[in-house]
């Protein structure tokens, strides 16, 4: 099943890079888990600190990574497909044959405690209001057939069924966001009758147990312009949120009218992915002219290339010319020249590298800055300590020499002093007060009723059946409305960290402590989210979409496929400040913590040493072993979380050779590596 070619390394590329991207993210998570075990052994852990190392935990074990195959119609994008992910099967798993091809969206993936299973969405769910990632929390709507793994033929004719198609009236079609008219060349023509052929499907979900699928690896394999089109949620969704987008083109036609048109309103306008998109010549088999010399072949081929990249206005080096089906053969055969002839390890080469390289640096980085967070926290706390034990030993040393009273006096002192930091607990209480009140505040700005709010003009209309006037406007208008919400969110975060560093810096003067509040984070990166899915989707309300737009069905698509996708930009904003105003609250109260516990092993000592007249000198000699454990603390913490950063981040603390990142390399770079 890992469509490997023995003596062939070059064949095995995106295989093996994938699994060592696998295995990194196992090696990672697990010293994750060592870093929690040794801060539990010594009590550096408590609630929020554990919450957080098991959410980066979890973040490193179940990443995915998504691969989107785009193309109009037999393009060969299934074919390639098969090729890159599915040839040690020994034969096709996806239809590709001639007229069979994937007429629905269909996502490749693995979840784990669910059978191998096909799962099919029926079209008429496009008359309902709920969206594919609704319907994906309501199992018994979809029909659901098993896959036998150890059968690739079985396999092979269920997935058949996600090319299926249906015959339906033309006003029917057009209800579910499929028409024609005389431009129209995705073949839903009416038919003498009137009828018109539809795909029976809306979405397909394929759960196998693929070593690279089970590794978080998730393929979406998209139908042609017609519809893609009449899906928002898949354009404004799934395929901007794809790690990597592979556009598959016709060698022997180069970029035709349709294929052009589905570049500039679904993939070519992501400036800002203009990276993770390849662009690929599929079909080179058919320009080997035996009546050409090798040289002739290669030339025109490379003419395709250029005239390609010019017309999409990409490098010519983000095209590479493959052909799909002589590499599935070749590999099928382990035909080694036939498989360099197809030049499909090249294309395997730029995938798995920039990918991987790509998606581990950013992982890195992400988790490395949550990891750095804990550190500062746990030296934090640390230091504290310290600075209680150097207190205490200063306190038993005035007392050597000193008569009864004098240790009696300090014990009462401790006892005032412990009493009055008690006292203090209502001053603290106003402080969480206030802080809860502004975080309400600002979920609220980011909530889905918020959100919902600011689109209510926009809802407002696209309401209306037939066309849209000033539509574009609104859109305008509606977006602006949601960036600024985001950077008035942005705004409530720095008066948070205003507020809490003021309390903060008062509480260090009264108590001693050492708190520290960090900058509120940045959601300029969602601003800039926010504005490139205004860029990215304008097409959709605009003249090109007038007719598509007449049609309430279609208008509440787009809709709800915007929505869902700025609910997804204003919930991870939510969520990071959520993160960071639940640290700088956990570390208020580890301090308290430990000022407590300060206070009750001062009142013990002093109890000792009454006790005894040998305590004083014990308990000294208790405290100078302690500070240097905590010494010896830090210096394990600094070498475990010197693991888990990046080298940058580790400062002097060199990472492990076998954890250092792949460093990213953008995929038009890696194309002619």
């Amino acid at each position: 099943m890992d469509a490997l070619i023995p003596g062939n390394d070059v064949g095995h590329s995106f295989n093996q890079h994938f699994d060592q991207h696998g295995t990194w993210r196992r090696m990672f998570a697990h010293q994750l888990g060592q870093l929690g075990q040794w801060m539990r052994e010594h009590d550096l852990m408590d609630a929020a600190l554990q919450e957080r190392l098991q959410r980066l935990e979890q973040q490193v074990r179940s990443d995915k990574v998504t691969v989107a195959f785009v193309a109009e119609f037999s393009r060969g994008k299934s074919e390639l497909i098969n090729a890159i992910f599915f040839a040690g099967y020994g034969r096709r798993i996806l239809p590709a044959g001639a007229g069979r091809t994937t007429m629905c969206p269909t996502e490749l993936g693995y979840e784990s405690g669910l059978e191998p299973c096909l799962r099919l969405l029926p079209i008429e769910t496009r008359l309902q209001a709920p969206g594919v990632a609704e319907w994906r929390l309501k199992p018994g709507s979809w029909l659901t057939l098993a896959l036998h793994t150890d059968d690739a033929q079985q396999m092979a004719g269920v997935l058949e069924k996600v090319s299926e198609m249906r015959r339906v009236p033309l006003q029917q079609a057009r209800a579910l966001g499929f028409w024609s008219d005389a431009a129209d060349d995705a073949g839903l023509m009416p038919d003498a009758e009137g009828m018109v052929q539809v795909p029976m499907w809306r979405h397909a979900i394929v759960n196998l147990p693929h070593p690279l699928l089970k590794q978080g690896l998730v393929v979406l394999d998209t139908p042609g312009l017609n519809a893609v089109g009449a899906e928002p949620e898949l354009t404004i969704n799934l395929i901007a949120q794809a790690h990597a987008v592979v556009f598959i083109l016709g060698a022997d036609t180069g970029v035709t009218r349709s294929d052009l048109a589905i570049w500039r309103e679904h993939l070519g306008a992501a400036e800002d992915a203009a990276d993770a998109r390849l662009v690929v010549l599929n079909k080179i088999d058919t320009l080997w002219d035996p009546l050409n010399t090798p040289a002739q072949v290669q030339a025109q081929i490379e003419r395709q290339r250029a005239t390609s990249a010019e017309v999409l206005g990409v490098p010519p080096e983000q095209v590479l010319a493959v052909s799909a089906q002589k590499g599935l053969l070749a590999k099928i055969r382990c035909d080694d020249e036939l498989l360099q002839a197809s030049s499909l390890p090249q294309l395997e080469v730029t995938l798995a590298t920039g990918i991987m390289g790509q998606r581990q640096a950013i992982l890195r980085a992400t988790v490395g800055s949550g990891v750095a967070s804990l550190q500062k926290d746990m030296q934090r706390v640390l230091g504290f300590r310290r600075r209680d034990l150097d207190e205490q030993l200063l306190e038993l040393r005035s007392l050597r020499g000193k008569n009864a009273s004098v240790i009696d006096a300090m014990r009462a002192r401790i006892e005032i002093e412990q009493q009055e930091f008690e006292a203090s607990a209502a001053k603290i209480q106003a402080l969480r007060a206030v802080h809860m009140k502004l975080l309400r505040d600002l979920f609220r700005r980011l909530g889905p009723n918020g959100l919902r709010v600011r689109l209510e003009p926009l809802a407002d209309a696209l309401q209306p059946a037939g066309f849209k006037l000033g539509l574009r406007k609104v859109y305008g208008e509606t977006l602006e409305q949601v960036r600024r919400a985001m950077e008035a969110a942005q705004a409530a975060g720095a008066e948070i960290q205003a507020m809490l560093a003021g309390t903060y810096r008062q509480l260090n003067t009264d108590y001693g402590f050492s708190l520290q509040v960090a900058p509120a984070p940045s959601l300029a990166a969602s601003v800039q989210e926010i504005a490139a899915i205004e860029q990215r989707h304008r097409q959709y309300v605009g003249v090109s979409s007038t007719l598509r737009l007449a049609q309430p069905e279609h208008a509440q698509r787009v809709l709800r496929a915007l929505s869902q996708r700025l609910r997804m930009v204003f919930e991870a904003a939510a969520h990071e400040l959520e993160q960071w105003s639940n640290a700088a609250a956990a570390q208020l109260d580890a301090q308290l913590r430990e000022r407590r516990r300060s206070f009750v092993r001062r009142i013990e000592a002093v109890n000792r040493i009454q006790d005894a007249a040998s305590g004083l000198m014990e308990r000294m000699a208790e405290i100078e072993n302690a500070e240097r454990n905590l010494s010896e603390l830090e210096q394990r913490l600094l070498a475990l979380t010197a693991q888990l950063l990046p080298p940058a981040a580790a400062d002097d603390c060199a990472a492990a050779p076998d954890m250092a990142p792949t460093q990213p390399q953008p995929l038009t770079r890696l194309a002619t590596a």
